[in-house]
């Protein structure tokens, strides 16, 4: 597609292949409305095809005549805007939509297998499930698979988020920190009585808070749309952070509509 890199190389393709039809009544206005342009933009292209000695025209008014070198030059275009638009179509009979998952047994190409989310990971395997895809290529158990022509709903419900405050390093941080709450939170799970899947931390106090019970981080980066994301899976997250770092969080929830409740950590 080289023939068109050049500025308003496809508007003069455009131009020059109107002109080609031979109608005497061609008028600028007739080729604006066509090509979307202005009569501006049109008057000048074709005073450039003019000099380039593609078209000739008394005066640089219709009627307008293609020339000879005119007419090599749209057909030369044309066979390489051809040629690129089939090779465009060409992709797009073989373009497959593939998504990833993790196989759970040993799968073989062209397998119809079923989906299904646990842990906010998409898994497949040879049972039934509300939702199936294709195997694309031979996979391992354990080993992530390619999959396409997937139908079907994945079963998955929207996690919920328990975001803790705890006080900042200032206020007196873990010292303040009513470590009992927090771990009873953790062990009660959900407003709906789910357990918690995943921990989510935001600040120095919040690790430390982690550490003092005895749990693992696994959130702590990005955290406020990580645990977003982690919820939209399916997973329930508890969110502790420092102080106003919590508005970080309620801010992503909200737009992702996601339920949360806020507690707070200090004594």
């Amino acid at each position: 597609m080289k023939t068109f890199k050049k500025r308003g190389a496809l508007t003069h393709f455009q131009i020059l292949s109107e002109i080609s039809k031979q109608d005497p009544h061609l008028k600028q206005k007739d080729l604006a409305d066509k090509l979307g342009i202005t009569i501006q933009a049109v008057s000048e292209n074709i005073k450039s095809l003019i000099e380039l000695g593609y078209i000739t025209s008394k005066d640089g008014r219709s009627p307008y005549k293609i020339t000879q070198a005119g007419i090599d030059k749209v057909k030369k275009d044309a066979i390489v805007l051809r040629k690129y638009s089939d090779s465009v179509l060409e992709t797009m009979n073989h373009y497959k939509t593939i998504w990833p998952a993790i196989a759970k047994e040993p799968l073989q190409k062209d397998d119809i297998v079923g989906l299904y989310m646990d842990d906010g990971v998409l898994y497949a395997h040879k049972k039934e499930e509300s939702a199936t895809g294709v195997v694309l290529d031979d996979a391992e158990a354990d080993m992530d698979v390619a999959l396409t022509n997937l139908t079907g709903i994945i079963d998955m419900s929207v996690g919920e988020v328990t975001v803790i405050i705890v006080p900042t390093i200032k206020e007196g941080g873990t010292k303040v920190c009513d470590i009992n709450l927090i771990k009873n939170v953790y062990e009660k799970g959900t407003n709906s009585g789910d357990k918690i899947d995943k921990i989510a931390v935001a600040g120095t106090v919040s690790r430390a808070v982690v550490k003092k019970l005895g749990l693992t981080i696994d959130i702590e980066y990005a955290a406020p749309q990580a645990t977003a994301n982690a919820a939209r899976k399916g997973l329930n997250v508890l969110a502790i952070c420092v102080g106003d770092m919590s508005k970080s969080f309620t801010r992503e929830l909200e737009k992702e509509k996601i339920k949360f409740n806020i507690i707070d950590g200090g004594k």
